[in-house]
This record gives structure tokens, C-alpha cells and sequence, in this order.
């Protein structure tokens, strides 16, 4: 205390440590598996390490990049929109590099909100989006998906009851971390035409993009009117398995960049140098190599998914993501997420982590835990096979 103050803004009091940090640490401890943290435990392509290789001896980057990005990246991120959504960008003026998503969302919502700003996000939510609508003096105004049918749905009247006065933009999150759900079409057109009616902006979280199992990922940019009020953001990180090397980009309107750029130039100003070269070459990777990904990925998650299911879990399979939600009461355990993944590693030696953090309104998370599926087929047999003990004690 100084002056009688505590030492944390108080607009942060609310947010310790993180529960990824926790759950990793007491993986860490227990020797456990840790299907906790979303992390592959595998590199990305050799080729695009080599990429890095050739940057880094060449003395590409080394020094201080531009401070929107190198400008092979920014036209390799509009090439990419181009090519997969027939999106059209200008690199010069529409596409900004940054330090991850994670400093895209902050630096979106530090430049786009003013105090008192009301934020539409859909819960659960990645923990960071709280954190950094409170930074911004926003006021976050939960959406809550709800499972239903085996899977979690949007209720689109909850959502346009949510509006007032007050709200600035949506922030979006398909597909969406931690239930795996896809916004369908209906659902995006519904957004989009609620975001151009009530002239809000919209605030869209992309990295899982090219992890879509069922259904197809649509940008909400390119619905009528809303290329204009949308920050479409993206990452190198879950699509190339480099999620260390936080490449990440947004893209918009030239107005819209130049307002996000205004904030980001005060966080990192730039970072990663050597690696934006490497992540141009890997955005222009051929098809077959997302496809396999996706592929991949959908494999693991099937092998997670009927095992959870065979270890007594209610499991609710993801349409994307490398994540997917369970829920424990079948189990006999309660509704106390954060007990069973506590006491997880200790009975089984796995680690989770429960989904009540994503949550304002906790109790709704309470039964739901998480586990990430990114992980090498031998280390998911192995925790398939440590779970399914849970039955015996």
C-alpha cells in the first residue's frame, strides 16, 4: 500500500493469475498430461522454421520492422483473405501486424472504446477479453451460449436484447474458444444485421479459422455493411502450430487500422521481425496443407472426444477449435468444475481446466470443464487411457 492505495489498478483487482498459468504449473508438479493449456506439443512445418533460419542469418527483421508490419506479411495476410473469403484489402492501409491476437483484441478495444463503453461478448469468453475491455474503462455485457442438443447455440434475441444506448461494438469469437461452436451463416447475417440497424461495431477473433470440422467459417466482413465497422482478427499461431512466435494481424477499413494502430504503437510498437517473413512463406502455404491440418486435428479430436465420452463425460463434440467442453455430473462428481480439475492431476494424472472462468456469470460454467486436443496421438492415447480410470475410483 502507498498512500492507501493498493498497488493494482482497480480496474484489474478482479483478474489474478490466470487459470492457464495454474492448471500448467500443477502439471508441471504432477507429472501430469496437460490437456489444459491450448498449446501443440508439436513444431509447425519444417520448412517454415527454416524460413525463420534464413530471416534471422540474412539479418531480415534483426532490427526494427515497420511499425505495421513488414510488407511481405501484410500482402501475404491480403492475399490470404483473398484466396480463402474472396475479401479484398489493401496491405498498405488495411492490414496491420501485432504482437499475437491476444495484443490485437487489446489494442482494438483500447482505440474503439471510451469509459463507460458497453461490449457485447459472447460467454464464455477467452479470459483475455474481460481483462482487456476493463484496461479500456469498457463495460463487458455477457451473451451466454447455452448447450443444447449436443452442441452450444447463440440465442439471437438475448443478444439483440442486450443492445442499449450504450453499447459500442460485438465482440465476436467463431470459431469459438472453449465450446468449439461455429457461428452458421443465419447466425453471422443475424449479427451483421443487428451490428449495421443499432450502428455498432464489431470486433471479430478468427485465429481458429482453418481448424472448422463441421459446418464453414464465414468472416462476418463480408456481410453486407459490415466491411466497414469490423476488425477481423487473426494469427499464425493455432493455424501453423508457432503459437511462441505471436504473429498476429487484424484487418479492416483504413480508418478502422489507423484507429487500432494509434493504440498498438504504444504496446509493442513491433516485434517478431525474422518471424513475420517466416509467417508470409507460410501463408501462402498450397491447400493441401490446411487441409491436412484440419484433417489432423479432427482425428485427435474424435480420439479425445469417444474416450471422454467412454470415461463417463457428457461431451459436447466441437464443430471447431482444438478444444472441447465436458460435463462432469455424470461422473457423480457435482457441478464444482474447479474441484475436479484440481483434484484431476492427483487422481489420474490430467490436467483441465474448468470453464466457470470463462464465465461472469459463474454458476452457468460450473459443470463444464475443458480439454485441448493439439496434442501428439500417442500423449491423447495415453490420457484417454488415464482418464477412463475416473470410472474405477
Amino acid at each position: 500500500m502507498t498512500q492507501g492505495r493498493p498497488l493494482l489498478n482497480r480496474r484489474l483487482t478482479e483478474f489474478g493469475t490466470t487459470i492457464f498459468a495454474e492448471m500448467s504449473a500443477l502439471a508441471a508438479q504432477t507429472g501430469s498430461i496437460n490437456l489444459g493449456q491450448g498449446f501443440p506439443d508439436t513444431d509447425g512445418p519444417e520448412e517454415i522454421l527454416e524460413a525463420a533460419v534464413r530471416a534471422l542469418r540474412a539479418g531480415h527483421g534483426n532490427q526494427y520492422p515497420p511499425g505495421p508490419g513488414i510488407p511481405e506479411l501484410r500482402s501475404a495476410v491480403a492475399e490470404h483473405q483473398r484466396r480463402h473469403y474472396g475479401l479484398e484489402y489493401d496491405p498498405d492501409a488495411e492490414v496491420l501486424v501485432t504482437t499475437g491476437a491476444t495484443e490485437a483484441v487489446a489494442a482494438s478495444l483500447l482505440a474503439l472504446l471510451e469509459p463507460g463503453d458497453e461490449v457485447i461478448a459472447l460467454e464464455p469468453y477467452y479470459d483475455s477479453y474481460a481483462a482487456c475491455i476493463a484496461m479500456a474503462g469498457g463495460t463487458r455485457v455477457p451473451v451466454t451460449l447455452r448447450p443444447h442438443e449436443g452442441a452450444y447455440r447463440l440465442d439471437l434475441e438475448e443478444l439483440r436484447a442486450a443492445v442499449t444506448p450504450r453499447t459500442r461494438l460485438i465482440l465476436l469469437n467463431t470459431p469459438h474458444n472453449p465450446t468449439g461452436t461455429v457461428l452458421t451463416r443465419d447466425e453471422l447475417a443475424a449479427v451483421a444485421a443487428l451490428a449495421c440497424e443499432r450502428d455498432l461495431l464489431v470486433v471479430t477473433d478468427e485465429v481458429y479459422e482453418h481448424l472448422v470440422f463441421e459446418g464453414e467459417h464465414i468472416p462476418i466482413a463480408s456481410f453486407p455493411g459490415m466491411r466497414e465497422r469490423t476488425v477481423t482478427i487473426s494469427s499464425a499461431g493455432k493455424t501453423f502450430s508457432l503459437t511462441g512466435w505471436k504473429i498476429g494481424w487484424i484487418t479492416a477499413s483504413p480508418e478502422l487500422v489507423t484507429a487500432v494502430r494509434s493504440a498498438k504503437q504504444f504496446l509493442t510498437y513491433v516485434s517478431g521481425g525474422p518471424l513475420q517473413y517466416a509467417v508470409a512463406e507460410a501463408l501462402r502455404l498450397p491447400e493441401s496443407y490446411f487441409d491436412a491440418l484440419r484433417a489432423d486435428m479432427r482425428t485427435k479430436r474424435d480420439l479425445l472426444g469417444t474416450g471422454l465420452a467412454e470415461a463417463g463425460f457428457d461431451v459436447y463434440e466441437p464443430a471447431g477449435t482444438y478444444f472441447v467442453t465436458t460435463d462432469i455430473r455424470p461422473l457423480g462428481e457435482g457441478s464444482d468444475g474447479f474441484a475436479f480439475c484440481r483434484a484431476l492431476p492427483g487422481r489420474c494424472g490430467v490436467v483441465a481446466v474448468p470453464n466457470a472462468v470463462f464465465y461472469d456469470h459463474r454458476e452457468q460454467g460450473a459443470p463444464f470443464v475443458r480439454f485441448a486436443f493439439c496434442k501428439r496421438t500417442d500423449v491423447l492415447t495415453e490420457a484417454v487411457t488415464r482418464l477412463k480410470t475416473l470410472r474405477a475410483s
